[in-house]
């Protein structure tokens, strides 16, 4: 296991090993102002950014990315930057399968690793979870077995 030398934060907090935090918003513009320092610090440190938004919302959150100094374009096609909507992670084949979302998240954690990124930064916008949408019963067994199979990384997910 690697430890990384740059420390990890998110609201003005040090993430130690305990690196999985769920974090709730009123408004967007809260949400960017919290989460943006967050993204901001990774690409300073050459960490991958993991992005899983509604689909509806990933222009809009291109472009605050975009605005914050990120070269998204550059980003995304050197693997650094990858936006999935939730219908490519959490909800494929059109339900939430929490098996097949525990392995997309570890592959991606490996994968980061495999492609030489100090630390992946996933984030991942679950407002999907409040829609009546099938599997969504199982979230939170989900997010319980989530919490066992992130430490074996230090990879950060919000």
């Amino acid at each position: 296991m690697v430890h990384s030398m740059q420390p990890v934060r998110l609201a003005g907090s040090h993430l130690d090993r305990s690196r999985h935090v769920c974090a709730f918003f009123h408004t967007r513009d809260e949400e960017y102002q919290v989460l943006l320092p967050y993204i901001q610090e990774g690409f300073e440190y050459g960490d991958r950014a993991f992005h899983i938004v509604d689909a509806d919302h990933r222009p809009a959150h291109l472009r605050r990315l975009s605005g914050s100094s990120i070269d998204v374009s550059t980003a995304q096609s050197a693997g650094q930057l990858v936006v999935l909507p939730w219908e490519d992670a959490y909800l494929r084949e059109g339900h939430f399968d929490q098996n097949a979302m525990l392995r997309l998240i570890e592959d991606v954690l490996l994968d980061g690793k495999a492609r030489g990124f100090r630390l992946t930064r996933l984030l991942a916008n679950m407002e999907w979870a409040l829609q009546d949408r099938p599997g969504v019963q199982d979230i939170v067994e989900y997010e319980t077995r989530l919490n066992f199979v992130l430490p074996k990384y230090d990879d950060a997910v919000v």
